[in-house]
């Protein structure tokens, strides 16, 4: 979420080459669990529920990668990151991987030494505002006190908006979304700024989630994605196909209803055949047994299955797919071919 300004980078590309260096899926195999970073608590991403149980979209991911590889879903340890020190969680081995709704961008995939193994939601930056306020346009903020993640460049793509628009704006630092959720609630700003999905998920926590709109302006491309430190490709690939699995399984019509069935025997479907382990060895590429994708699609469900039951326009999230549809439905989301 948001793009961090990269003070530190060579530092954390050293932690980084170091930390890839142990091999990361022997550690997580050693270790028997999975290690997640993920954000301070965004509802339908991820946050724990009432019994202390971390679910959501990004939490999802975290659990389809441990069961293919550890096939205990929950066998994760989730810790959590705020936009200043996720990466360096990241890079210092702290964690295993990160799964907290973080943009791809080219400064973060190459100065500081981290690979982004894929986009599970394709989002962009936005604006929410009390209805009271009275605009329905983010060009009609003109001189408006601002919400804003410290540790991000939110602030660039803000600056160059109001910039370019020829309108003022007053920043009001916070660093975490709970606090800018309490800041914004009390009328210290006038208007709260971040990826558009995480201003749903934040509405959707108000005790009067009507009475605040958020407004149509998207300003900038925020593709969020799984990250896993740069150099340990063999960890990578697990991650990376871990969320394809669950992106070709919605493709297919594979579900956590019939994914056993459809596993049982070959199917008339090569795709789905090897997806599921009766046809070829993609597995053993990947250093794991046949049936890692049947465990990681069984975890959670397939991609459409985890973003309708987190997410979804049943949910108080309220997010329709638009871009986050399967391309044959029109949509951005595309796994490469399972051959």
């Amino acid at each position: 979420m948001n793009k961090t300004i990269l003070l530190g980078a060579l530092t954390v590309a050293g932690l980084a080459a170091g930390a890839a260096a142990a091999g990361t899926m022997d550690d997580v195999k050693a270790r028997g669990s999975l290690k997640c970073g993920v954000s301070t608590g965004l509802a339908g991403f991820s946050a724990p529920n009432a019994n202390g149980v971390w679910e959501g979209f990004d939490v999802a991911v975290c659990r389809a990668v441990a069961a293919a590889v550890l096939g205990d879903p929950m066998a994760v340890e989730f810790v959590t990151t705020t936009g200043q020190t996720r990466f360096t969680a990241l890079a210092s081995g702290e964690i295993d991987m990160l799964a907290r709704n973080s943009t791809w961008t080219f400064s973060r995939d190459t100065d500081l030494n981290l690979d982004f193994v894929g986009v599970n939601y394709y989002d962009g930056q936005g604006f929410m505002v009390p209805k009271a306020l009275g605009v329905s346009s983010a060009k009609e903020l003109d001189g408006a006190t601002v919400c804003i993640q410290t540790g991000t460049t939110t602030e660039l793509n803000l600056a160059d908006f109001f910039r370019v628009n020829n309108i003022s704006y007053e920043p009001v630092p916070i660093e975490t979304n709970a606090e800018a959720q309490q800041q914004y609630l009390a009328g210290a700003c006038d208007v709260y700024t971040t990826d558009a999905s995480g201003l749903a998920a934040t509405r959707a926590t108000f005790e009067k989630a009507g009475d605040h709109t958020i407004l149509p302006e998207i300003i900038s491309k925020e593709p969020l994605g799984p990250v896993v430190r740069h150099g340990d490709n063999d960890w990578g690939d697990i991650v990376r196909w871990s969320l394809h699995a669950l992106v070709a399984a919605e493709e297919y019509g594979v579900t956590s209803a019939n994914v056993m069935e459809l596993a049982a025997a070959p199917t008339d479907n090569p795709e789905i055949n090897r997806l599921l382990g009766t046809e070829g060895e993609l597995g053993a590429m990947i250093g794991l047994d046949k049936e890692w994708a049947v465990r990681a699609i069984s975890a959670g469900g397939n991609y459409g299955e985890i973003f309708e039951k987190n997410i979804g326009e049943a949910t108080p999230i309220g997010l329709a797919r638009g871009l986050n549809a399967q391309w044959t439905d029109g949509g951005l989301l595309y796994a490469p071919p399972f051959r």
